[in-house]
């Protein structure tokens, strides 16, 4: 399995000559006026994909777009299920809605545990916790005999040892590690507690789920003052307390490969 950093949270997996996307974004312009421009390089897959996952609808998860001009004539579209209820409690993917719908991705929705397979990639939803009340799935993906996990932006919850009972072991772990606290005009009043995984907290979420290795996503990117606020050297910290646990880390920039080969027997 070979997987390219796309920056932020994007991942772009090769396997058996096909590939699949994970939160691939290449344009967070719906943020901006919010929290300004990236100030991490942000990459466009390097299409056709025959599968695309999103972990929640976030601009900064889910780009219709960049999904839209990745996908092969007849790629799968997986996504967790709409939120229903009144403007402000949509208001958080209300805008990646209308531009799926507008690119016309309609996308087959995933509940937590269901199991879609496409071509050599096996794709397990499970259970995430987000921030904001948002709908959110971490994604468990498999192929040429490697297992890997992509946490989206999830908080710290207690399904991890399940996850890892039901799916594991993992070859690689992609854990958010940012621990923002977010003041945003939808949720209010504005929580001063992390909306997304520490580096501490991804540490052991790591070690629970047993990672072979663990990678540090989600951070550096978005940074506002008053509005998007992330910890201290995210990722520096997370390789810290990962090693503190016993846990081998690797540091991706955007655009460096990761190889994974099976784990020996």
């Amino acid at each position: 399995m070979r997987i390219r950093s796309l920056g932020w949270a994007g991942l772009e997996i090769e396997a058996d000559g096909r590939k699949a996307i994970i939160d691939a974004v290449a344009d967070m312009a719906g943020l901006e006026k919010y929290v300004g421009p990236p100030l991490t390089p942000l990459l466009t897959p390097q299409g056709p994909v025959d599968l695309a996952l999103v972990t929640h609808l976030h601009d900064d998860h889910t780009d219709p777009v960049t999904l839209a001009t990745a996908l092969a004539e007849g790629g799968l579209f997986l996504r967790p299920a709409p939120m229903t209820g009144g403007p402000l409690e949509v208001a958080g993917t209300a805008m990646a809605e209308a531009g799926l719908a507008k690119q016309n991705l309609v996308g087959r929705v995933v509940e937590p545990w269901d199991t879609v397979d496409r071509g050599p990639f096996r794709a397990t939803a499970v259970p995430a916790v987000d921030g904001f009340g948002e709908t959110q799935v971490s994604w468990v993906l498999e192929a040429d005999g490697v297992r890997i996990f992509h946490g989206g932006d999830t908080v710290f919850h207690g399904f991890w040892w399940h996850i890892a009972m039901r799916c594991g072991p993992f070859d690689a772990v992609f854990l958010p590690t940012n621990g923002a606290v977010c003041t945003f005009p939808h949720r209010k009043p504005a929580s001063p507690l992390p909306a997304d995984l520490t580096p501490q907290q991804a540490a052991v979420a790591a070690h629970i789920l047993g990672a072979r290795l663990a990678v540090p996503i989600h951070y550096d990117a978005i940074q506002a003052e008053g509005v998007y606020e992330q910890v201290d050297d995210p990722a520096g910290t997370f390789v810290a307390e990962a090693g503190r646990l016993g846990v081998t880390t690797r540091v991706l920039a955007p655009g460096e490969v990761l190889e994974l080969t099976p784990a020996p027997v």
